[in-house]
């Protein structure tokens, strides 16, 4: 079709599937290419397929097509949508693209982009349907047909005095069920108490507002309950979508990536992984000095010497476990700092009833492994991996909730730090139960 330059089937082709499945297509295509069919069709689904763009190929449009016939896409973006591709461009294009695009769409993004990454005025979106409280349901339900071609949603419908401060909600739903009685007033029939947001306000506090109210969109207000905008559910996807790959890769040990993957340069992405891998050496170096430490009980107790692996694999991985436990309760607001005694108790529980269960299996393991020459020398084993996944549960547990408290993301408390910390105590435990139990010096 792009290459007959068919007018019609390119026009067909854009407007024939959702504009998700367009742009979709259309990810092959070259930055030329995709704007030769996009040239096509009208400028709002021009606008909405451009919008499911990745933003590499967004930026690459913006970079490399007529900068006056870009602009009038730019102006026409949602809000949120265009401040989150106009903040990564290069400043000379960005100061180009403002200045072509008319003064109330350039003071929207300056203000928009005021605000820091991570806070609930960095996602929200400035348009949204407003009414007066004065207007009587019919009069309501024929502004809302003036208006929705112009907002991102209508689902809900803000209550505004002459100077934007909120003062109530009327849901569509509500507005067609009071036709019944279309000369009812707004005020009569909306919701005031609303639950809302501050712009500086951590998104991912937004987020629980939203999942623990199910709601479709949050208002964001400043002082006074003057209304700035709306944060919708999709944005707020987003956002999740964000907050888990940023706990994904730290409780994999990498510090968060601000690009996608393949946009990362090698020496960044080498930086990131290799700071905590540093971090982690450190931890594998202290377990190499308490190992040296018990050099001679080794070499005369041989048969210890295998079941290393096993003791500190054993720690690490129910220490992990707890961790990864522990952060998903905190992120999904499951538990508080206030049930730290709870937590610890539960803990301790798991500790002993999941080290009794691997005490016993270890037990059978030694005592019929060679070199063990007493079925009281086998109780080394069980009683270590006992104790160490006790410590294991403990550590998972409480280092996240202390990360918490200090203001930190308890993800940092990653399972490889975890595992590392749980590495040097079980050594530790280990050849101290095995010097009680076969009745070794202690170390000099």
């Amino acid at each position: 079709m792009l290459a007959d330059i068919n007018s019609s089937e390119l026009g067909e082709f854009c407007v024939a599937l959702h504009p998700a499945r367009t742009a979709e297509f259309m990810e092959g295509l070259t930055a030329d290419e995709t704007w030769q069919v996009l040239a096509f069709t009208d400028q709002q689904t021009r606008v909405q397929i451009f919008s499911y763009f990745s933003a590499e190929k967004q930026e690459e449009i913006l970079s490399t097509q007529d900068r006056e016939t870009i602009s009038v896409l730019v102006a026409e973006m949602a809000p949120d949508d265009r401040a989150d591709i106009l903040q990564d461009l290069e400043p000379q294009l960005l100061e180009d693209l403002l200045n072509r695009i008319p003064a109330e769409e350039r003071r929207d993004y300056l203000r928009l982009s005021q605000y820091p990454d991570g806070t609930a005025g960095a996602v929200m979106t400035s348009e949204f349907a407003k009414l007066g409280a004065d207007l009587t349901i019919q009069q309501a339900i024929h502004e809302i047909g003036r208006q929705s071609e112009e907002y991102e949603t209508i689902y809900y419908l803000y209550v505004l005095d002459d100077e934007d401060h909120l003062l109530g909600l009327v849901s569509a739903r509500q507005l067609l069920e009071g036709m019944r009685n279309p000369s009812t007033k707004l005020s009569d029939v909306m919701e005031t108490d609303l639950v809302t947001c501050a712009p500086m306000e951590d998104q991912e506090d937004v987020v629980d507002k939203v999942a623990r109210m199910d709601l479709l969109a949050i208002p964001v207000v400043e002082d006074e309950r003057k209304m700035l905008g709306i944060i919708t559910h999709d944005d707020i996807i987003d956002v999740v979508q964000e907050e888990a790959t940023e706990d994904a890769h730290q409780m994999g040990a990498v510090n968060p990536l601000g690009e996608t993957y393949l946009r990362t340069s090698v020496l960044t992405l080498s930086w990131k992984r290799g700071i905590w891998l540093m971090i982690l050496f450190f931890f594998a170096l202290l377990t190499a000095f308490a190992l040296e430490a018990y050099d001679n009980n080794l070499t005369r107790w041989v048969w210890l010497v295998p079941f290393i692996p096993l003791v500190i694999s054993s720690g690490g991985n129910s220490g992990s476990q707890s961790a990864t436990l522990i952060i998903t309760a905190l992120s999904r607001g499951h538990i508080t700092l206030n049930d730290w005694l709870q937590v610890i108790l539960r803990e301790l529980w798991m500790g002993l009833l999941l080290g009794t269960g691997l005490a016993i299996m270890g037990y059978c393991v030694a005592v019929f492994f060679p070199g063990v020459e007493s079925l009281h020398a086998a109780l080394v084993v069980p009683v270590t991996l006992l104790l160490v996944v006790i410590a294991g549960t403990l550590t998972g547990s409480i280092l996240p909730l202390v990360f918490e408290r200090l203001g930190l993301d308890p993800a940092m408390m990653s399972s490889p730090f975890v595992a590392g910390i749980i590495d040097i105590v079980g050594i530790v435990i280990y050849m101290n139960v095995a010097i009680w139990f076969l009745g070794m010096p202690p170390v000099n």
